[in-house]
Order: structure tokens, then C-alpha cells, then sequence
């Protein structure tokens, strides 16, 4: 299996080089924050020069962008998705299982937003989030729920951010906890979804 590695190794295109550049940043703005790590320190971490970091990226604000667009695209397809369902239970809890994936897949993504909160507000990023949850909640919400259930669909998206940090510091099996998470995050949903089906008129 070493063999292959290698072999992948010699044939990494440009494309790799990009997504190596954005994983060494994320892991250098998480180890010691956004506004203290410098493009020469990603270069230097890299093994690269400046001139060829600056052939990909010209600021640091642009690694993060190519980031946050990389790993929020599940996000995106999901929401276009979203957009084509009917308002079933079946899609919003649906909704929420891919959503408990994607942000699985983009952990060190989330976990640095989570903690550099004013340089994400300050960044463009922040905008784009926000859009993006925005997409996310309207895709549960009925246009006739009423407040308590609009509540319990935001809040169902904001359980599985919570699960994502708060869990990680709690003994047990990661899995088991992302399991329990989405448990929580679908019973929401589906008290929200049984609540505006009970004040929706009975069909004549």
C-alpha cells in the first residue's frame, strides 16, 4: 500500500496543490489562530516559496474562501436539492441526515469558525455562511408554522453545530455521539413538521 502512496505522490497536478496548501493553512489557522499566521509561515510549513503559494493564493483571505467553498459545497447541493422536494417529513429529516454528514466532512472547517468567531464576521465568510443557513432553515420551516416550531427547526440545525464541539470533549464513541445528535436534530423537525400538519386545514 506504501507503493501506491508514493505513486500518487509523483502524479499530484496542480489541483493537489491547491488542496494541500488549504489543508496545511486550516491546520496552521486552528494550531495558532487566523490573524497570526502569515502566507510565508504556510509556505515555509509547505516546503514551497513564497512566489509559488502566491501562483495559487494572493492573500490569506483567499485560502480561507477556497475553503469554506470547497468544504461547505455539500452544503450548497443540499440546499439546491432541498429547493426541488416537496415539504415532506420525510425530506426535512432527510435534510438534516445529510446535513449531520456534510458537516462531518468539513469538522476542522467548523471547529475553526467556532473559534475564531470575529475574524469569520470581519471575512467573507461570515456573509456566506449565514446565506447558507438561511437556505438551510427555509427548507424546513412551513410558510404557515407557527413561532414555537420555526424555533424547533433552527434549533435542530443548531444541535448538530452543538454536537460537533460541545461532544468532542465528552468520553464515548464518536459515532454513537454523532448518532444521538441526529436523533435529537430529527425529533425537532418532526414535531415542528406534526405541528403545522395539525393547524394545516383538513383537506375538503
Amino acid at each position: 500500500m506504501g507503493g501506491t502512496m508514493d505513486g500518487t505522490k509523483q502524479q499530484r497536478r496542480r489541483g493537489d496543490t491547491r488542496q494541500r496548501i488549504q489543508d496545511v493553512a486550516l491546520g496552521l489557522f486552528a494550531e495558532q489562530g487566523y490573524e497570526k499566521t502569515s502566507l510565508r509561515e504556510i509556505a515555509e510549513r509547505l516546503d514551497v516559496t513564497k512566489a509559488a503559494l502566491y501562483y495559487h493564493f494572493k492573500t490569506k483571505e483567499e485560502i480561507l474562501v477556497g475553503i469554506f467553498e470547497d468544504l461547505s459545497r455539500p452544503m450548497e447541493d443540499l440546499i439546491a436539492w432541498a429547493r426541488e422536494q416537496p415539504h415532506t417529513l420525510e425530506t426535512k429529516q432527510e435534510i438534516i441526515r445529510r446535513y449531520s454528514e456534510a458537516l462531518a466532512g468539513a469538522a476542522p472547517l467548523f471547529r475553526f469558525m467556532q473559534e475564531n468567531q470575529a475574524t469569520v464576521r470581519d471575512l467573507r465568510i461570515g456573509e456566506m455562511f449565514k446565506t447558507r443557513m438561511l437556505g438551510l432553515r427555509d427548507s424546513l420551516i412551513d410558510p404557515e408554522a407557527d413561532l414555537v416550531d420555526q424555533v424547533r427547526c433552527v434549533s435542530a440545525l443548531f444541535t448538530l453545530h452543538a454536537g460537533m464541539f460541545v461532544l468532542s470533549d465528552l468520553e464515548g464513541d464518536p459515532e454513537e455521539q454523532r448518532a444521538a445528535v441526529l436523533e435529537v436534530a430529527t425529533d425537532l423537525v418532526t414535531q415542528a413538521h406534526r405541528g403545522s400538519a395539525g393547524r394545516a386545514a383538513p383537506a375538503p
